[in-house]
Order: C-alpha cells, then sequence, then structure tokens
C-alpha cells in the first residue's frame, strides 16, 4: 500500500509558523490513525488549527 498526505501550507506564514503548523497536523493525524483501516481507498481531508481544508491524505494501491 501507498499512504500519500497532500498539503497546502500558507505561502505568506514564516517558515516557523508553517513548521509549526505542520507538526499539529501531524500529531493530529498521527493519534487519529487507529481509527482507520488504512486499506486502499480509505482517505479523509486534513484541516489546519483554523478548521480550514489544507489537503488529504489517501491510502492506493502499491
Amino acid at each position: 500500500m501507498r499512504f500519500l498526505l497532500e498539503l497546502t501550507l500558507d505561502d505568506k506564514a514564516t517558515a516557523e509558523d508553517r513548521a509549526g503548523e505542520l507538526g499539529r497536523i501531524l500529531r493530529y493525524w498521527g493519534g487519529n490513525v487507529r481509527h482507520y483501516t488504512l486499506e486502499p481507498g480509505d482517505g479523509a481531508a486534513v484541516h489546519d488549527s483554523a478548521y480550514q481544508e489544507v489537503g488529504n491524505w489517501r491510502v492506493v494501491a502499491s
């Protein structure tokens, strides 16, 4: 299987802000990974700390 995570981070934010937001997104997703079967076809939208959709993750066959 392949796990794909695609995010668009704010170009206008500082590198520190982007890194902080990315860290928060990865911690949140990592904490919830056990709720998914992680089979091809699984996926969901990813939201930032302002609850704006910034990307998605999905599982595809290898």
